[in-house]
């Protein structure tokens, strides 16, 4: 793991924050292109990009914090202040709703225009998952006999850490988990996975689909996604067997799969949102 890239002087450039400016860029640079292509006002791409990587933030943050009160209100500046602890979840809904928003006030069609952000989010999301790679912040899953699991013992957060007290940690002498205990990489699945689904969007995106489909595909893979993976990580089973994030992800995926059936069965015109 590399979370501190290179330092000059008293500057630490870490491997996290380089990810995340890349995503930045590069998931600007294709929403730019479909706002052009579609001829919607360009201000319109850099002003919910800002708006994505501002409530991406505070967003994934917010429910990182609810979904970790126990520490919080342990050491509330910690967990509120600390380089890690982000849950993408928040960070979509945040974002979501504060674009609506805009996109209302500035009487954009809303759903035009989540059709052209929809293939650069995932895409953004995903290389913001090699950040959490690189960082070892905590994303990754549980252990694997894999060719290709990953040793995560220079990461930000042990594993040793994360894995206190499970049935994994029990396995081993005085119950203490071996950091160098090789892991699914589930930050590379989740990159791979938003790749695939990217290109999907991408080949779809020129489809002479009513305003709103794409963005339900993107809803409907993204989750699918997310519900798999949560499978290799080692949170918390809160309603039966699944995860909080996978619990969330059946809810994106509903709106998603009927969103997707009932704008398949109207015309193929605009539908103003």
């Amino acid at each position: 793991m590399h979370p501190i890239l290179f330092k000059i002087g008293p500057f630490t450039v870490y491997s996290y924050g380089v990810m995340l400016v890349t995503a930045f860029v590069i998931g600007y640079y294709f929403f730019l292109q479909e706002v052009k292509r579609k001829k919607l006002d360009e201000r319109i791409a850099i002003d919910i990009t800002i708006i994505a990587v501002f409530c991406g933030v505070i967003g994934s943050k917010m429910l990182f914090v609810v979904e970790n009160l126990d520490q919080f209100f342990v050491n509330p500046i910690r967990i509120v202040f600390s380089s890690g602890g982000f849950t993408f979840l928040g960070g979509l809904i945040l974002s979501f709703i504060a674009s609506w928003i805009y996109i209302k006030v500035r009487k954009y069609n809303f759903l035009q225009a989540a059709d052209s952000i929809a293939p650069s989010l995932i895409l953004a999301y995903g290389i913001g998952r090699i950040g959490c790679h690189l960082a070892g912040d905590g994303d990754y899953g549980i252990p694997t006999s894999l060719p290709w699991g990953t040793n995560y013992e220079n990461g930000m957060v042990p594993p040793t850490r994360l894995f206190n007290g499970t049935e994994y940690a029990n396995s081993f002498p005085l119950g203490i988990f071996p950091n160098n205990t090789p892991l699914h990489p589930t930050p590379i699945y989740e990159f791979l996975a938003s790749l695939l689904i990217f290109l999907i969007l991408w080949k779809f995106r020129k489809s002479n689909w009513i305003n709103g489909k794409l963005v339900m595909l993107y809803f409907i893979l993204s989750s699918f996604s997310r519900f798999l993976v949560e499978f290799l990580r080692l949170n918390p089973r809160i309603l039966f067997g699944l995860s909080e994030a996978q619990i969330i992800a059946i809810v994106i995926f509903t709106i998603g799969m009927t969103g997707f059936i009932y704008l398949s069965s109207e015309r193929k015109t605009p539908l103003k949102v």
